[in-house]
């Protein structure tokens, strides 16, 4: 009927362009192809309700154009609207169990830099009652390994990122709460997250190649008037490009690039597919070449034997925002060194006469907190977004910590508040937290200012890296006898053995400029010639 056939067109127009844009979301964005998955799967119903009696009637005529959300209305051939019809076929199962009451877990942010994360341990099992505030897993972010606590309660159905997975973005399901026990068992054998376990190879085919061929029809259509108009004046195929942009968009800078070098890409039948046979033809067969070359031949990099060694996921991010801080961010160095005698002499004293056992370090976070006190110009980071210097109203030192994972830096907040022997107990606190990867957020996220102390290894002095979005950290060496010249209150000297230690500071030069620079090192000098004053 004509009511029939209407129907039918509107459902699946409206699959398609929902097909489409999850498949580029898949690419881009998981949050987005949670949140399109779930329309996607009604028009589907839809579609498969209509389609046994109607499918024929698809006509190059009526479907030629399809509204793209992401790049208008361009024209998508027939090949692929079939091959996507083909494609919801074989996901029927899809919907099977999307009427279920029932509530999919996705990959949470448990702090404002993370944008993955690794499930390292369940805690609970596949049909295990949950309750509000249960602990569900244990999630190692970028900072630390935290708990992922359930805000609701319900039985655990189905786990869909087993322990041990990797780098699993924001936003991904992770697993499905349901509210009923009797409901567990219609999902031992689903997957929300849009995958099927009962798949067959053709079926597993024609879904790649979907895929692949929508994936690469949108990265083509979708270019500028910038593209189209170098593409004209070149000569060159779009379909020999394998774009840099976001979903293998094809940019003005790729064609520019192949302008520039003189060389037409080779055209590609797949996504990736010359990357890939490149990658591969660079790989060496190491033990036949090595067996094969005479002794003493030197063989060039791509030939030489390595083993690739696996990173944490907190060591990547470590990696990426050190190498953006030291690109970004125009450090500027200063030096000096402090006679650390009178220090000593104190701590000896607080020990043998009051009991009070505090180490080097904790007097290091007591003279750096008066100093920033003292000047608190150099209490201040740089806004990017605003352009401007902005002051931190609290001291909050956050202090670099070695772990198996990587560099921690936890903070202690409000140091120049707190005593000496509380900065002790607290560090102490927190430094154990930090290699047993579980410090919670606000013990790790912030901070004005950071340290780095090596003083218990043979490094005299050494320049650490800013921690962003702070603008300076101290590095401070290792402790030294030294002879210098005293000169007394007659203008005489003479000379005498003394520890010395050196100070480092990396400092931001759009906040800190030479001047500002010398007076906080001046400052924290005379804090660690004149203990004393900072007890107080």
């Amino acid at each position: 009927s004509s009511s029939s056939s209407s129907s039918f067109v509107f459902w699946l127009r409206h699959f398609f362009c929902g097909r489409a844009v999850v498949l580029f979301a898949t690419k881009c964005s998981p949050d987005l192809e949670a949140m399109l998955r779930a329309r996607l799967c009604v028009a589907l119903r839809c579609v498969l309700a209509h389609a046994p009696v109607l499918m024929t009637r698809i006509s190059s005529s009526r479907f030629s154009a399809l509204p793209c959300e992401y790049g208008g209305c361009q024209p998508m051939p027939l090949r692929l609207l079939r091959q996507s019809f083909q494609l919801a076929l074989c996901t029927r199962s899809f919907a099977s169990v999307a009427e279920l009451a029932h509530q999919v877990l996705s990959m949470p942010a448990l702090s404002p830099t993370m944008n993955q994360g690794n499930v390292t341990n369940w805690k609970k099992k596949e049909g295990d009652e949950v309750a509000v505030g249960d602990v569900l897993c244990e999630i190692e972010t970028d900072k630390a390994t935290l708990d992922f606590e359930s805000l609701e309660e319900g039985f655990l159905a189905k786990i869909l990122v087993p322990a041990g997975s990797k780098d699993i973005q924001v936003g991904k399901p992770i697993a499905i709460l349901v509210e009923r026990a009797e409901d567990i068992t219609k999902f031992a054998g689903s997957n929300l997250t849009g995958e099927s376990h009962k798949v067959t190879p053709e079926k597993a085919e024609i879904l790649s190649k979907s895929q692949e061929s929508l994936v690469l029809h949108l990265a083509h259509t979708r270019i500028g008037p910038s593209v189209r108009r170098l593409l004209a004046e070149s000569g060159l195929d779009i379909s020999s490009f394998t774009g840099t942009g976001p979903g293998g968009i094809v940019t003005k800078g790729d064609i520019l690039a192949a302008l520039t070098s003189g060389t037409r890409p080779e055209k590609a039948t797949s996504m990736g597919k010359t990357e890939k046979s490149n990658r591969n033809a660079a790989v060496p067969s190491s033990p036949a070449l090595q067996k094969s070359l005479p002794s003493g031949t030197l063989l060039s990099f791509s030939e030489l034997v390595y083993e690739d060694m696996p990173t944490s996921h907190i060591r990547k991010v470590i990696a990426k925002r050190l190498s953006e801080s030291k690109n970004g961010i125009p450090h500027i160095y200063l030096s000096t060194d402090a006679l650390l005698d009178e220090t000593l002499i104190l701590r000896k004293e607080l020990k043998e006469k009051h009991g009070v056992n505090v180490s080097v370090n904790d007097f290091v976070i007591r003279a750096v907190a008066f100093a920033l006190k003292a000047i608190p110009e150099a209490n201040g980071y740089w806004d990017e977004k605003a352009g401007d210097i902005v002051l931190s109203t609290s001291v909050d030192i956050s202090i670099a910590v070695a772990t198996d994972k990587g560099l921690m830096t936890p903070i202690l907040h409000n140091a120049d508040q707190k005593s000496l022997s509380t900065i002790s107990s607290e560090v102490k606190v927190l430094i154990e937290k930090a290699r047993q990867g579980r410090l919670a957020p606000h013990e790790f996220l912030g901070g004005s200012f950071s340290i780095s102390n090596l003083g218990m290894f043979d490094v005299d002095r050494f320049c650490a890296i800013i921690n962003p979005p702070q603008a300076c950290i101290l590095a401070i060496g290792r402790g030294e006898q030294a002879v210098i010249w005293e000169e007394d209150m007659n203008g005489q000297g003479r000379p005498r053995c003394a520890t010395k230690i050196a100070l480092t500071l990396s400092a931001d030069h759009r906040v800190f400029n030479g001047d500002l620079g010398g007076q906080f090192l001046d400052t924290l000098s005379r804090n660690f010639s004149n203990p004393k004053s900072i007890l107080l």
